[in-house]
């Protein structure tokens, strides 16, 4: 890589991450006009400078890019959690501090997987997890404690209780001033829950499976024109996107989609389960050049 350009690349990646927040890999290849595999090398030197964070949260399968200090932003995209994850970040933002003992099988095991939003810490020999907005002085002022740092290296593999054992009420009520530690994050990881298996989920329809695509590339669908077992047509700002449930796309298949962007009056691409064919490809390279076909 140019010295100049990987310097640009990342002035502009910063500025775009100040300006706009917590950003996916696809939005900061946009922004500097490269590619994924070179943004990636950018991204992993911020990193390692410590210049950029990451967050535990995903979107698809990306994490999301941040300032130091851009973490209260991370909310506005709770809505990516899954719906247990949703369920504990609704309770603990409510509660503002949750005693973890206290907590159902399913929460307990929810408030270690949103990292982000759900900070652990201990008080007389108790874990609780305080919302991430929540500062330390605050949770200080509510268990009326004189401060004390600790880190927690280890939190205590969970085994879901069986469904007939009710939950106790939870009991606010602080006997013993006894000093309270507040957390920091750690390096080690988070020992996996146990969870009972999960029922088999439902196949994926088509539809979805295109959304989930555009969803990942970062493209916002303003509407969806059709949806079918065979064929989806999806109406972007500035274009269509006609994905075909099939492998290999036909010059019918071609012809189709460009009557449909003609009706829409939209430039569009078209979306397929494998890479264009060959001759398809050579088909379409030669119509580019085409000017015009007379009678001798």
């Amino acid at each position: 890589m140019n010295p100049e350009q990987v310097r640009i690349s990342k002035e502009k990646i910063i500025n775009f991450v100040k300006n706009k927040g917590p950003s996916l890999p696809v939005h900061l290849a946009k922004e500097i006009n490269s590619n994924l595999l070179f943004t990636g090398a950018i991204l992993s030197e911020l990193l390692s400078d410590k210049i950029l964070k990451l967050s535990h949260l995903k979107i698809g399968t990306s994490h999301l890019y941040m300032m130091p200090g851009q973490d209260l932003m991370l909310e506005n995209f709770f809505h990516y959690l899954n719906t247990r994850e949703k369920e504990a970040f609704s309770l603990l933002k409510e509660k503002s501090i949750l005693e973890d003992d206290l907590q159902t099988p399913v929460i307990r095991v929810a408030l270690r997987s949103i990292k982000d939003f759900a900070l652990p810490f201990k008080s007389d020999n108790k874990l609780f997890w305080r919302f991430f907005s929540v500062s330390e002085d605050k949770v200080r002022q509510l268990f009326q404690e004189k401060p004390k740092q600790e880190i927690i290296k280890e939190i205590p593999i969970i085994k879901p209780l069986p469904p007939t054992i009710e939950t106790p009420i939870i009991n606010q009520t602080i006997k013993e001033e006894k000093p309270l530690g507040i957390f920091e994050e750690t390096k080690e990881e988070t020992p996996i829950v146990e969870e009972k298996p999960k029922e088999k989920k439902p196949k994926v329809s088509f539809i979805e499976e295109v959304k989930a695509v555009l969803a990942n590339k970062g493209i916002n669908i303003v509407s969806i024109e059709k949806a079918d077992k065979k064929e989806a047509i999806i109406k972007l700002a500035d274009s269509l996107i006609i994905a075909f449930n099939k492998k290999k796309i036909s010059d019918k298949d071609l012809i189709k989609a460009y009557k449909k962007s003609l009706a829409y009056n939209l430039p569009y691409t078209i979306l397929a389960k494998e890479e264009m064919p060959k001759k398809l490809k050579e088909t379409i390279e030669a119509h580019k050049n085409l000017k015009a076909i007379e009678k001798l």
